[in-house]
């Protein structure tokens, strides 16, 4: 028989994490009836077509009332907006978790708002693609891919446990960090790499602009693969790009320092320099990938 967690669910935002996880929830057993909430009425008939939600409201307050978990998967500039909305209509025991790519800002904004009895576990599962929207939900999304919690001093035990048993029922490995610890990581592995495909894009854009020559139409797949992300949710984006400002400022810095050093050696024809920064970059890649 499968095990239930919790009877009624809201999703509030049912894109690719949120609907993706209402899937995984229907499926697998930790959740009975969902309830989808979000702007969309299109985007929550298709959740709904499709089975990711039981019901669904564009009013927060309406459809988060007489649930025991209620997941925020809207930007990470809205979060706050969205729990505020909403504490008045949860009861006692109600868990309040996000999935955000910033912690340690939702988490100062979020825990201000929370009234006795309700709890706020942050988390962020480290998956997804560059499709967004009801439409790109996928059913085994968080399987094998880590979800990273990041528990505060005031963060409820039982809660706590509560949400890492409901990451790990839909695959996930579960890794507990400190907030501004996972801030500074994803700046860089994660940020960052946004970031520059999207400046990639706009840079091959502009050239073409400045010598009237069509560029992208001679692009093959190394540009389309480094570019992938470049078609991820541009709202989504920019509130992360404001939320994590400090630490993706410092990973922008350290890439700007290795391109300048690169673009020096490129410069003076210095081929063994170019090589022996290729071939780091490489050596790290290959064992990256070849550990799974």
């Amino acid at each position: 028989m499968k095990k239930t967690f919790f009877k009624k669910v809201a999703i509030v935002g049912v894109g690719l994490i949120g609907g993706s996880l209402a899937l995984d929830m229907k499926r697998l057993g930790p959740a009975g009836h969902v309830v989808g909430i979000g702007r969309s009425r299109e985007n929550l008939r298709i959740a709904e077509s499709r089975k990711i939600v039981d019901s669904w409201t564009t009013d927060p307050a309406r459809g988060a009332e007489g649930c025991s978990l209620v997941v925020v998967a809207v930007p990470v500039k809205s979060v706050a907006r969205v729990v505020d909305s909403i504490m008045p209509v949860l009861d006692k025991g109600t868990i309040v978790t996000d999935v955000g790519s910033v912690k340690e800002k939702i988490i100062e904004e979020v825990e201000p708002l929370l009234k006795d009895g309700v709890s706020f576990v942050p988390a962020h599962p480290i998956a997804g693609t560059e499709h967004s929207g009801a439409g790109a939900a996928l059913t085994g999304l968080f399987k094998d891919k880590k979800c990273i919690i990041t528990p505060t001093p005031a963060t409820n035990q039982e809660a706590l446990n509560t949400i890492r048993e409901l990451w790990q029922e839909v695959g996930s490995q579960v890794v507990i960090m400190d907030a501004k610890l996972h801030d500074i990581i994803l700046a860089g592995v994660s940020h960052l790499p946004h970031v520059i495909a999207y400046s990639l894009v706009n840079t091959i854009a502009s050239m073409e602009e400045k010598k009237g020559q069509t560029l992208l139409e001679f692009s093959a797949g190394g540009f389309r693969d480094f570019t992938r992300i470049a078609s991820s949710s541009p709202e989504m984006w920019a509130d992360i790009c404001s939320m994590n400002r400090t630490a993706i400022l410092d990973a922008i810095e350290e890439f700007q320092r290795t391109l300048e050093e690169l673009k020096e050696s490129i410069a003076r024809d210095e081929l063994s320099a170019i090589k022996r920064a290729f071939e780091r970059a490489k050596k790290i890649r290959d064992a990256h990938i070849a550990d799974g």
